[in-house]
């Protein structure tokens, strides 16, 4: 049975940055696409970004330009590069891997970013 575990949230000021994990296990599982979504408080979950297992990478609007996905295919896990943090970004942050056409989803990190 797949798992997958989100690290890397945290409290963080304005401006900084912070990289978040996910790593789907085990590591023989055969994964294609892996997604971040986001869900703030009293908000729905909304997509963030995705990346295929040929790292190709999609972004919602909102986030281009501050947000880069990537992703090791030999370790199933993906990472999300937020730069430039702002407080709207304060989220509970999910990941999703793609796995026999199933989505697999962790429990999340949480990101606080303080003005």
């Amino acid at each position: 049975q797949v798992q997958v575990v989100e690290s890397g949230g945290g409290l963080v000021q304005a401006g900084e940055s912070l990289r978040l994990s996910c790593a789907a296990s085990p590591t023989s599982a055969s994964i294609n696409t892996m997604t971040w979504h986001r869900q703030a408080p009293g908000k729905d979950r909304i997509y963030v970004a995705a990346i295929t297992t040929d790292e190709l990478t999609n972004y919602d609007d909102s986030v281009k330009g501050r947000f880069t996905i990537s992703r090791d295919n030999a370790k199933n896990t993906v990472y999300l590069q937020i730069d430039n943090l702002k407080p709207e970004d304060s989220a509970v942050y999910y990941c999703g891997a793609l796995h026999n056409g199933r989505w697999v989803w962790g429990q999340g990190t949480q990101v606080i970013v303080s003005s």
